[in-house]
């Protein structure tokens, strides 16, 4: 994990995805795993107590594991 802020940019793309995504209902979040792990292949996720392991392989196919 990193202690890097968003640049302007980056905030300024995300708000006008939540727009977009807040306009039309019913729709699936969709996240770029790049926005997740902005430092790394890996993202750890938190979910009831038990920690995944989201990552990243070379051919940029994704793996979770537990």
């Amino acid at each position: 994990m990193s202690n890097q802020e968003p640049t302007n940019q980056d905030s300024n793309a995300e708000d006008v995805v939540r727009e977009e995504i807040s306009s039309v209902p019913n729709l699936p979040k969709i996240i770029r795993f790049d926005s997740l792990a902005r430092c790394g292949e890996e993202v750890w996720i938190e979910n009831n107590g038990q920690i995944y392991r989201l990552r990243k392989t070379k051919q940029g196919k994704l793996i979770l594991t537990k």
